[in-house]
């Protein structure tokens, strides 16, 4: 991952009256490098793990390495805190006392999918499937008729781990969930859209040759001759048996590379924009930073898309234990230290916006949307119908991060997820919130929002990058 630079002279944008008109080529440069990075990393797993991969060429220290040796903790210091290999703590320790504050991008890495079940295999009339779960608020009908692949671990009792990414190689199969012909669809296209594809019927298509044997009666004898088979490839090239699916973690994703999108290129395509679009600059700008004045932190999470929860969710102490470690090795460890560092706090909570669709105007209100093309977005609340589930970011705050965008010449807009009345939505600003920290939600504008196939801005990618360099820089 390249360094930002400063790519073009920015326009201000007070309201949504502007769009970007860049002078050069620098934001494609850096869309290329995101785009590469989306169409790899489709997994909280991979992610983590390239996430950790650069953070340690760029001189970043694994915190768990720090305490072994008690070492002690100084300004520029570069640390990072793995959890359970989803999720990452970044620090670039500053020179004011941390006790005044840290300065947080917090993303999510995990994105709607479905999972396989812990017993999936299993045949039905010559035909192998894998039993899937949905994760995350997903439109079932969307997975249907897919090329689809399976991403992730399977963990042997021998202590073991065999990493699974099929699908994706121009030589790797694919897999898919089949659906109705039209012909005979009529029933089907009388439901509803939350029931023509029901949770149970979202089985991957995986085999249907049998078994082979040279024994007749064996043959004869043998019962569901396709799972067979299938286990029968699974032990050749992967070394698994069917009982290692119990302690395996494999999601299906849409296979294939993000691809640029319109004739001009102006946008992105690519699985899992929710939340990687906001995940991929906020690291980015950690890399900029160098000898802070606050302390900076990019703070990459699990679990956003069921709630938070768990243990690599943001719900979880993972944070809060780290911001402990951090101050234990900076040599003044005490509670109160702690909870102040965290109480005065500034946060953008960083995650994806909804788009203005001109195919679907009906459900937004145009003066308080996003739109393609015009910068990092401002929400001040989420949340649905009357701010329920919200964190109402304070009037204060948001006037500090206006002059800073301002002063830096971030582009910016603001916006609501939709109508007052048409739903609603969250991210992890309110549990940060419950700390006292100043948090808003800031993101990227995206359409088609947790469907199979996302579409980003590369300039809001850009812009969002140099709005998150900005705020660590100066909040």
């Amino acid at each position: 991952m390249r360094r930002c630079k400063k790519s073009w002279k920015k326009r201000r944008m007070r309201g949504r009256n502007t769009r970007k008109e860049p002078k050069d080529r620098m934001y494609l440069q850096f869309a290329e490098e995101y785009r590469k990075f989306i169409s790899s990393c489709k997994t909280e797993r991979e992610c983590a793990a390239e996430f950790y991969r650069q953070a340690k060429e760029a001189g970043f220290t694994d915190l768990s390495e720090k305490i072994a040796q008690n070492a002690k903790l100084k300004a520029g210091d570069r640390i990072v805190a793995n959890n359970m290999g989803k999720g990452l703590a970044l620090f670039v320790i500053g020179e004011k006392d941390i006790e005044e504050g840290m300065n947080i991008l917090g993303a999510h890495i995990d994105s709607p999918r479905m999972d396989l079940k812990q017993v999936p295999l299993y045949e039905d009339t010559e035909m192998a499937l894998l039993d899937t779960h949905y994760y995350g608020g997903v439109k079932k009908y969307q997975w249907v008729t897919l090329p689809l692949a399976l991403h992730g671990v399977i963990c042997k009792k021998d202590g073991t781990t065999v990493t699974v990414n099929i699908g994706e190689k121009p030589e790797d199969p694919v897999f898919g969930v089949s659906d109705l012909l039209i012909h005979l669809a009529g029933e089907q296209m009388e439901k509803k859209a939350s029931k023509v594809i029901e949770g149970e019927n979202l089985d991957l298509l995986v085999g249907s040759i049998p078994a082979a044997s040279d024994d007749e009666k064996e043959k004869k004898e043998m019962k569901d001759r396709v799972k067979v088979n299938i286990l029968n490839i699974l032990s050749k090239e992967y070394g698994v048996d069917e009982e290692d699916f119990l302690s395996a973690e494999i999601e299906v994703v849409p296979a294939g590379a993000a691809r640029d999108y319109g004739f001009d290129r102006s946008m992105i395509m690519g699985y899992g924009h929710d939340d990687r679009v906001c995940a991929y600059p906020s690291f980015a700008a950690m890399l900029e930073i160098e000898k802070p004045q606050h302390t900076s932190v990019c703070l990459l999470v699990d679990k956003e898309e069921i709630g938070s929860v768990g243990a690599s969710g943001m719900q979880s102490h993972f944070f809060e234990d780290s911001v402990a470690e951090i101050i234990n090795l900076l040599g003044e460890y005490s509670e109160l230290k702690v909870r102040r560092a965290l109480h005065n706090s500034r946060v953008l909570s960083s995650d994806v916006s909804a788009a203005f669709d001109p195919n679907y105007p009906s459900v937004m209100e145009k003066r308080n949307c996003a739109y393609f093309g015009k910068g990092l977005v401002l929400n001040k609340y989420t949340g649905a119908r009357g701010k329920s589930g919200s964190n109402d970011a304070n009037a204060e705050y948001i006037a500090r991060l206006r002059r800073i965008f301002d002063d830096n010449d971030v582009s910016f807009q603001t916006s609501e997820l939709g109508k007052v009345d048409q739903g609603g939505g969250g991210t992890i600003a309110y549990i940060l919130a419950n700390y006292g920290m100043n948090v808003i939600d800031s993101g990227v504008a995206v359409l088609n929002m947790h469907a199979p196939w996302e579409i980003i801005s590369k300039v809001d990618l850009y812009e969002a990058l140099h709005g998150y360099v900005a705020f660590l820089k100066e909040a």
